[in-house]
């Protein structure tokens, strides 16, 4: 199951795709017509320096923007050149000039540059054209994995594969992964052909915020992922450019009048009982009726106290109430059984039972 939010942080998103661009750079080429897959270097549980190229086996790769590719030309060396496509997916070529080299096939291009060059400039051309990298194909994936990093792969692309390429979700991962995918705007050619384009405002500020990118961000339960569940959903999928964060483990704290105090590992469904038994119970100063659930809230930032009894609640006078992440749940102490509890720990519960303690 999934959940989507939308969110326009691009300074934070910015940040990290320019972070992971800088770190994970691809090291090296790989052509099309000896497709391999590079392993990322093991060294400790360090990132990943060179890329993977996955190829898919049931589609051939389409040449995508920002690729580089060489074109390699028989007789004509003079033609044959090494480039990388624009972002309009078009690239420069002796003699032809402006070729088109987007979407299409390796073969399919070697197809139209040779005819382009039968007859006038060549009479039987020989053409070659391989992809050298891949970078149009790009998946970055941060977070709770063994090798994160940046991947290159071909074909459709799903979330349990590049988690696999990265090595496999580490042992502290939380439940849920998190992509962040860009919202490609509208070409503003044709939204002026459709006559619904807006005249933008010279302010610097509201153009500045215009220009912002938007970003969707889709929540995928990787817990039913890894059992079978899910594995062909629409949002199994990925797209070139998409941002994959599995964070660590999600935790709730427990604090106060408890025997064992500390952060609990948080799992599905888990709910106030359960975080007072994880927690060994309370102590005989807890007042129970009082405890407080300290819990922030998502729109706001800020943190909410949540009243709760804790003792009418482990009787089942109560409903029970569900966890989240971060959580802290706190029992407080009661001095009115402060000194009496003193005094018992002092002479001992068998005396008090005996009736040394009024």
């Amino acid at each position: 199951m999934s959940n989507k939010t939308r969110t326009t942080e691009p300074t934070f998103i910015g940040t990290a795709i320019l972070l992971l661009t800088v770190v994970f750079a691809p090291a090296g080429a790989q052509t099309r017509q000896q497709p391999k897959i590079q392993p990322p270097a093991q060294a400790g549980g360090e990132p990943n320096a060179s890329p993977s190229i996955l190829v898919s086996p049931d589609e051939d790769y389409r040449i995508g923007a920002r690729d580089v590719i060489e074109i390699r030309i028989d007789d004509a060396p003079e033609l044959s050149v090494t480039t990388s496509v624009n972002a309009d997916g078009t690239f420069l070529m002796p003699y032809l000039k402006r070729v088109k080299a987007l979407s299409k096939t390796t073969e399919e291009l070697s197809r139209e540059i040779a005819d382009g060059l039968r007859g006038r400039y060549l009479k039987d051309p020989n053409v070659i054209v391989a992809v050298k990298q891949f970078y149009s194909r790009s998946f970055f994936i941060l977070g709770a994995v063994k090798k994160p990093g940046v991947y290159q792969a071909e074909g459709r692309l799903q979330l349990m594969k590049l988690i696999t390429l990265a090595g496999g979700p580490a042992e502290n991962r939380g439940s849920t992964a998190y992509i962040i995918r860009e919202i490609k705007k509208k070409d503003a050619l044709s939204a002026a052909d459709a006559g619904t384009i807006k005249p933008v405002a010279q302010d610097g500020a509201n153009a500045s915020a215009a220009e912002e990118p938007e970003y969707d961000i889709t929540m995928v339960n990787i817990n039913g992922m890894f059992k079978g569940m899910g594995l062909g959903g629409k949002d199994s999928y990925l797209e070139p450019g998409d941002i994959v964060n599995i964070p660590q483990l999600d935790v709730f704290y427990v604090a106060g009048e408890v025997n064992a105090p500390g952060s609990f590992p948080l799992s599905e469904g888990t709910t106030l009982r359960q975080a007072i038994a994880l927690s060994q119970g309370t102590t005989m100063n807890a007042a129970l009726g009082s405890g407080v659930i300290f819990r922030q809230d998502v729109a706001t930032g800020k943190r909410v106290e949540i009243p709760v009894d804790v003792g009418a609640v482990m009787k089942a006078k109560k409903e029970d109430i569900a966890l989240v992440a971060n959580d802290i749940v706190i029992v407080p102490n009661s001095r009115g059984k402060t000194i009496g509890n003193s005094i018992l720990k002092a002479v001992g519960m068998g005396a008090a039972q005996r009736g040394v303690i009024y």
